[in-house]
């Protein structure tokens, strides 16, 4: 699908916004580490006063003075809203995991059950760094914990008994701590990426749909001035071809006269060109069914492509057609799905109405190759990438196109619709189809009552268009 390049490029200006660097605050981190800091005293503490053992503890308070002295100096040396850089970042939560192991070393290595926490900076990583960062604090993590098997001071008791784990334990937990650096910085990695790519393409498609309004109104504005200037426009052409006759025998001001009757005709097509809308008439803003269709397809019905209409009801006369709001969401979304079958079809596209007393349903299909096997059941995903296997031929046309096919289906169930992606060789229903329309299908299907309007509401008074 299509799409300008503000709304569907992660390389474009919406989304180099949110690159990594720069959005996280120093403050953040310091308090996360003074709660580290805390917790670290505290178990050495506990470990002193109520489990009598012995300990480094003037080293031991040594290493998490380090901590306080850092905490300090980015507390009184720079901005309370500093952000800091993705090297800035990774800067930190190194010197973090190297003092944890530094303290895990004077307290007994793997013998230690705070080992564990080894597994948190990684994780911080994963949701708040790049891939690159992330792999390295893990290989980081897991060489500490590996050290930390061989080197490492003792337990002891007041009473100098080593407490010692033994060896299958010890091991166990080695082996538990290399799994979890490498299943949680992956899962956080992939929960966040997921969440990311969520968040963009939602923006996006408010993007969308805020540009599809401001059209729908500055079609309103435009055509109102067309109308309003109708009239001065009329005068201005009667009064230039009076003039034009009667200046036949002053060929030059003739010709000037000639010019602005024309000039007047330009501007009038143009005004009649930007907007055919109207006023904002409350009347207009409800169109039967099929008129909406049509002018959801009206921008791609030119573009070399047959698109065919079929327009029928459910064992009903036509003439039963519901009756609709003109939502600018409902015609932008139509408008990408029409969009997409007129790029990837060879040479037709159909676009099937259907409606009966309970529900409203909308085909289109295109006689084009159709969704890759593999993609049907990520369609509407926001950012899909496609990984064809190798003895596959790639489809390049197909690449990146899951953002414009995620905002036509967030703006279409809004409405009240679902959407089906599926195969026209592959589908199956009531009606069978013509065997030309093997490309893609989608199916729209609204609830009647919760889509349809009355026919003969109370219109009230026009609004007026605000800019």
């Amino acid at each position: 699908m299509d799409m300008p390049p503000d709304m569907t490029d992660p390389s474009s200006g919406l989304f180099k916004l949110r690159n990594r660097g720069n959005w996280i605050r120093l403050r953040t981190l310091v308090l996360l580490r003074w709660w580290a800091i805390i917790g670290q005293a505290s178990a050495l503490i506990i470990a002193d006063r109520v489990y009598h053992l012995d300990l480094e503890m003037g080293l031991c308070f040594l290493v998490i003075g380090v901590s306080v002295a850092s905490n300090l100096v980015a507390a009184f040396v720079f901005a309370e809203n500093k952000r800091l850089s993705e090297q800035d970042t990774f800067l930190v939560v190194l010197f973090d995991m190297l003092q944890l192991g530094l303290l895990l070393y004077l307290t007994g290595g793997m013998h230690n059950p705070f080992t564990i926490l080894i597994v948190g900076p990684v994780t911080v990583s994963a949701s708040a760094l790049s891939g690159r960062s992330t792999a390295f604090l893990g290989m980081m993590a897991i060489v500490i914990v590996t050290l930390l098997m061989q080197f490492y001071l003792p337990l002891r008791t007041e009473d100098g008994f080593v407490l010692r784990v033994p060896d299958v334990f010890r091991f166990g937990s080695w082996v538990a701590i290399v799994i979890a650096v490498l299943f949680l910085g992956v899962y956080s990695r992939w929960i966040v990426q997921e969440m990311r790519a969520m968040s963009d393409a939602l923006q996006a498609t408010q993007m969308a749909l805020s540009r599809e309004q401001k059209l729908t109104d500055l079609g309103g504005v435009v055509a109102a001035a067309a109308h309003e200037l109708g009239t001065p426009l009329a005068t201005i052409k009667l009064t230039s071809a009076e003039l034009a006759e009667e200046l036949e025998d002053h060929p030059d001001l003739r010709d000037d006269a000639l010019l602005i009757r024309e000039q007047a005709d330009r501007c009038r097509d143009i005004l009649r060109s930007m907007g055919r809308a109207g006023k904002d008439d409350l009347h207009l803003r409800r169109t039967p069914l099929t008129a909406l269709v049509e002018e959801a397809a009206e921008p791609h019905v030119d573009r070399g492509k047959h698109i065919h209409f079929d327009h029928a009801a459910g064992g009903a006369d036509i003439m039963t057609q519901p009756t609709v709001l003109r939502r600018p969401e409902v015609i932008h979304g139509l408008r990408n799905l029409i969009q997409n079958a007129v790029d990837f079809a060879r040479a037709n596209v159909w676009v099937e109405t259907r409606w009966g007393d309970d529900t409203i349903t909308l085909r289109i299909m295109d006689d084009g190759r159709g969704y890759p096997a593999d993609m049907l059941g990520r369609i509407g995903d926001p950012f899909i990438r496609r990984r064809a296997p190798a003895t596959e031929p790639r489809r390049p046309e197909y690449e990146g196109m899951g953002l414009g096919l995620f905002i036509a289906k967030t703006l279409l169930e809004r409405s009240g619709a679902d959407l089906t992606f599926a195969n026209g060789a592959d589908a199956t229903g009531a009606e069978p189809l013509d065997a030309a329309r093997s490309g893609a299908l989608v199916e729209v299907t609204w609830p009647r009552k919760a889509f349809e309007v009355p026919d003969t509401p109370a219109l009230g008074e026009n609004q007026p268009i605000r800019g």
